[in-house]
């Protein structure tokens, strides 16, 4: 299958990798030279650290690599057989790269959303292909963990869904079907508890890596809830919190003023170098 994934972040790179090691062919594609420069170069290292741990020999790495090509336009998903968005989740981005992918890809070709808390009912709406429009909500680092979150919106089809499954599974993860409501179920689960231990900061309750023992001790967490924030990216928690609140009116989601300071700062986590911890 020829495969576009659009953004080499983070997530977009390791997309474009699991989808490359299971044998497909693979676009990537970013406005940014720089970014998949980057992008491709984090999955040479990813891959490179598979194959010492011996999960990936040497020759399917290699191969993998040359299974991805890159690309700076949506026209460059013109061939695809399935693409998937996975840029800064940010809804107004998102909505113009649907329309574009709507333009550029042949009709029957389905339009899938890494997003971790936009409607996909909002998206596919942008679209004059709703029921091909599917959220695939792949877990960071996207190599390693074997959730995908399937997500339908109102109008996304049965064989749709069937099909996004299927091919999750082929990866080799584990896909959960979920309806599209804010956060879904990943987010609107995480987010809050995030949110309550940077609370517990600011209040101070108690200092990072006390919140951060406590639930890896005592809830058997293998990563504390600031940790996975600097990890995730505090400006993607807030975003997705703010998502949360807007879309259930409930205070309970309100994003602590301590993580908006923090963004406001700069303090990003780990990929500015500072967060909850320093890097």
């Amino acid at each position: 299958m020829r495969v576009a994934v659009i953004g080499a972040g983070t997530m977009g790179n390791g997309i474009a990798q699991v989808f490359a090691t299971s044998g497909h062919e693979v676009t990537m594609i970013d406005v940014s030279a720089q970014a998949l420069e980057q992008g491709l170069a984090s999955v040479k290292t990813s891959l490179g650290r598979l194959v010492k741990k011996g999960t990936v020999t040497p020759e399917a790495a290699d191969e993998a690599v040359t299974r991805i090509a890159v690309g700076t336009t949506t026209q460059d998903a013109a061939q695809a057989e399935l693409a998937i968005e996975a840029a800064s989740e940010a809804p107004a981005l998102k909505f113009q790269i649907f329309q574009d992918l709507d333009a550029a890809c042949a009709p029957g070709v389905i339009l899938a959303t890494n997003t971790s808390s936009i409607s996909i009912t909002e998206i596919a709406a942008r679209t004059r292909r709703p029921q091909l429009v599917i959220g695939m909500h792949f877990m960071n680092p996207v190599p390693v963990m074997p959730l995908v979150e399937v997500i339908r919106g109102q109008a996304t089809s049965d064989a749709t869904t069937r099909t996004v499954m299927e091919l999750a599974e082929a990866l080799g993860k584990t896909p959960v079907e979920v309806n599209d409501y804010p956060g879904f179920v990943s987010n609107r689960v995480l987010m809050p508890m995030i949110n309550e231990a940077i609370f517990c900061v600011m209040e101070g309750v108690a200092a990072p890596e006390a919140i951060d023992t406590v639930m890896k001790l005592g809830m058997n967490h293998p990563m504390g809830p600031l940790m996975l924030a600097d990890l995730i990216g505090l400006d993607t928690c807030l975003a997705i919190l703010e998502v949360l609140h807007k879309g259930l009116g409930d205070d309970k989601y309100r994003p602590c003023p301590l993580l908006r300071r923090m963004v406001a700062a700069g303090q990003l986590g780990r990929k500015a170098g500072r967060g909850f911890y320093k890097y």
